[in-house]
């Protein structure tokens, strides 16, 4: 089962999908959109979704710090419900605080990529590691069945 990671801003959607066994997570594209002019990228959506066959959405939670959920939660959750009654497919929430940190910190240590690029990079790596929890979790929930 292909499942699909979307890192949701005001201006883009990181794009990661997953290999066939759910075990990796490979990032995909970024989609532009315009959330004020409620432009969602949808037709581009819709072609990888047709192309990777995928059969289930991921949208990461931009919480707080403190756990409370704000304004980007909302709308993230509200990308979330579109997609659903678009595509008539389930959509799973996972916490996202602190990905695009982290992936900014891999593409400067690991891959050494100049600013300018890890720019037109970050939201599909930070779809991945969304993406990449995700499966993770699923895969620690079934070796560890409660």
């Amino acid at each position: 089962m292909r499942i699909m990671g979307l890192d949701v801003g005001s201006k883009t959607v990181g794009v990661a999908v997953s290999d066939l066994l759910g075990w990796t997570a490979q990032g995909i594209e970024i989609i532009r959109i315009d959330e004020a002019k409620e432009e969602f990228g949808l037709e581009r959506l819709s072609e990888l979704v047709a192309q990777y066959r995928v059969e289930k959405f991921v949208v990461g939670l931009p919480k707080n710090m403190d756990n409370s959920l704000g304004e980007r939660v909302e709308k993230s959750q509200a990308y979330g419900q579109l997609i659903a009654e678009k595509f008539n497919l389930p959509v799973a929430y996972m916490d996202e605080r602190l990905t695009t940190v982290q992936a900014e910190r891999m593409l400067i240590e690991e891959a050494d990529v100049s600013r300018k690029k890890r720019h037109q990079v970050i939201d599909e790596v930070a779809a991945m590691m969304i993406l990449q929890t995700y499966l993770d979790k699923l895969a620690y929930q079934k070796a560890n069945p409660q």
